[in-house]
Order: structure tokens, then C-alpha cells, then sequence
């Protein structure tokens, strides 16, 4: 379902996703509100959701459509001026956010990978905001989370070499590939990630390679 107020945007997105074999726009929606009313009726994999929208913002949306359908992947549509509105889409639930200049091509495999169950982490555009953003997107989870630097001492080595893969925009199956390992163990390495780190979210844990110069 693709989710914007603007309908040229909408009907630009479309045409690229429809041109594809495997992925079909069933739903759009001009606002927030009507988004959670589609969503009622009509079975929706994956949502392309802007954040800033009349009556009711893409950041409320998607933590009331999160929380209402569980199975739901939502990627935020941003530009590069909304730092502060991404990091609160990832808390609501976000599973990544694109820059709405995405090329086609990107965009195509952004809603592919969302739907395996990865994070839409793209190495190039979306590494600008993730400079900008990595402080708010690294607060620990609880009082008690380590610091930073402590979080990342606690990885063992190949679970820093998934870190920094995941940092460099890699998925799940591209990991598996690059380190020679069954994608069931990379799935593995990476819940130990979040876990050491206190990280909320893959998205989240990448930010803190940022943060910590992991990765640069």
C-alpha cells in the first residue's frame, strides 16, 4: 500500500511497483487515517508511508497500523530534512525509511527485502541520515543498557563483522554470502547483536556502528 498525500508521488511509485512480476499495489491512501481504514479491509504486506501528512502524520500511523496487524512491514518515505521524524517512525515500529528521491530500482528492492523480514538499511542515500540520526537512534533501550562503546566490547568477533555488514547496507542472504554462513546463523548473530547492543531494532543497531565508528 502506498501511503502519501501527494497524488503524483503515489502514482509514480505505483508505476514502477506494478511494472514488476512479484509486487502489486493493492491499496493507496492520501493520509494516516485512511491508511488504518484500508488497512481494515484489505490484506497489505508491505506499506511505503510518508511521514508528513494532513490529519494524521505517517509516525502515528504506522505505530497504531504496527501495533493492529503485527505481520505489517512499514518503510517511512522522508527527505533528507526530517532526521527527527525518522528516528520517531523507527521507534513507532518502522521497519527502515527511503528517501523519497529513491531510484526505481531501489525502491523495487526495498519492499522485497521488508517483506523477507529485513530492514531497509540502504548503503548510499540512506547513510546520510543515518549520520544525522545515529544519536537519538543509539539511546539505550533501558537505564540499565551498556554504553555504547561497552555494548560493542561485548560482541564477539564475527558478531562484529555481521555489524558492520549490516552497516554497509548488506541483507541477511548478501551476509550469509559474504562470511560463508547458512542465512539461519546470520539471523542468529544478528539477535546477539541487538541483544549486547540493546538495540531495538537492525536499523537501530546499525546507527550505533555509526555512532561509535564501527563504521564510517
Amino acid at each position: 500500500m502506498l501511503v502519501d498525500d501527494q497524488e503524483l508521488v503515489r502514482a509514480g511509485f505505483a508505476m514502477v511497483l506494478d511494472s514488476t512480476d512479484d509486487i502489486s499495489v493493492v491499496a493507496q491512501a492520501a493520509d494516516g487515517e485512511e491508511a488504518l481504514a484500508v488497512l481494515e479491509r484489505t490484506t497489505v504486506d508491505v506499506v511505503l508511508m510518508d511521514v508528513r501528512m494532513p490529519r494524521l502524520d505517517g509516525i502515528e500511523a504506522t505505530r497504531r497500523a504496527v501495533a493492529a496487524h503485527p505481520g505489517l512491514r512499514v518503510v517511512v518515505l522522508t527527505t533528507f530534512d526530517l532526521d527527527e521524524s525518522v528516528t520517531a517512525a523507527i521507534a513507532a515500529g518502522a521497519s527502515g525509511f527511503l528517501l523519497k528521491d529513491v531510484a526505481p530500482q531501489s525502491l523495487i528492492e526495498a519492499v522485497r527485502t521488508v517483506y523477507r523480514g529485513d530492514s531497509v538499511v540502504d548503503p548510499v542515500s540512506t547513510r546520510r541520515l543515518l549520520r544525522a540520526t545515529a544519536p537519538l537512534l543509539a539511546e539505550p533501550v533501558s537505564p540499565r543498557a551498556p554504553t555504547p562503546n561497552a555494548a560493542l566490547a561485548e560482541l564477539t568477533p564475527r558478531e562484529t563483522e555481521v555489524l558492520v555488514l549490516m552497516g554497509k547496507g548488506l541483507t541477511n542472504s548478501e551476509i550469509a554470502s559474504d562470511l560463508f554462513l547458512s542465512e539461519a546463523t546470520v539471523k542468529t548473530h544478528i539477535g546477539h547483536v541487538l541483544a549486547k547492543t540493546g538495540s531495538r531494532s537492525r536499523v537501530q543497531a546499525v546507527a550505533l556502528a555509526f555512532r561509535t565508528g564501527l563504521v564510517s
